[in-house]
């Protein structure tokens, strides 16, 4: 096994051990008894949106590009340090929640997430076996910076705080951290992907383009639903 799969494989065990641990460690409100696994599901999402979002934020390179577009480097063959095992780590992660899920939730009430999940793992998974993309990877993980508030979103509605200056002041972050690592981010994504059109082979451009073309609209509707829930009751 490369040292790509093998990380990939223990965040996937790490990230499994948390959700079993995370019950104990945080134990769920009256509010969430019947929904247990739910509670242990958000959590270890928000463990991993906090490594994942914090660690692409921490390096230099996508702080630059989404500043200035114009200085967009070599996004295939260069990344920064770290940049290939936080991507792996990701796989893992992504990897457990869809195991989580399919086992836990019925298809009806998952099947958006499972989908969005599975265009994740290929992608994210081609930047692994092949160490290439991992820059375009590392700039797709400052989304993790607003689920960060997605998933206290969910924890705080899971606990019956709806009704308090919390969840307020977190539905206004979260709001403004989704438009701008999560719409602009998919924007500049996609603007890049098709600049530089002639620079990725064919194959990777399509499973990139479809990638953008999935992730895009469910964004927007998501955005949609957020206002509509927070804002427009």
């Amino acid at each position: 096994f490369s040292p790509g799969l093998l990380l990939v494989a223990g965040s996937f065990a790490a990230f499994r051990l948390l959700n079993r641990e995370l019950e104990r460690l945080v134990p769920p409100p009256p509010s969430a008894q019947r929904n247990r696994w739910k509670w242990r599901n958000i959590w270890t999402s928000l463990a991993h949106s906090l490594l994942s979002g914090g660690g692409a934020l921490a390096g230099p390179s996508p702080r630059r590009f989404c500043l200035h577009p114009e200085l967009s480097e070599d996004l295939v063959s260069t990344h920064p340090p770290g940049a290939h095992s936080l991507v792996a780590v990701s796989v893992g992660y992504f990897l457990e929640d869809f195991v989580d899920m399919l086992c836990n939730q019925k298809l009806h009430q998952s099947w958006e997430l499972l989908f969005h999940h599975s265009v994740v793992i290929i992608c994210f998974g081609i930047a692994v076996l092949l160490h290439q993309y991992v820059g375009f990877a590392l700039v797709a993980l400052l989304v993790e910076i607003n689920s960060i508030f997605l998933h206290l979103r969910q924890i705080l509605l899971m606990a019956n705080l709806v009704h308090t200056t919390c969840y307020r002041l977190n539905s206004i972050i979260n709001l403004g951290t989704y438009v701008v690592f999560r719409i602009a981010t998919l924007a500049w994504m996609t603007r890049w992907l098709f600049l530089n059109r002639e620079n990725v082979p064919p194959a990777t451009y399509a499973v990139g383009t479809v990638g953008m073309a999935i992730m895009t609209p469910m964004n927007i509707i998501l955005f949609y639903r957020l206002l509509r829930s927070d804002f427009f009751k």
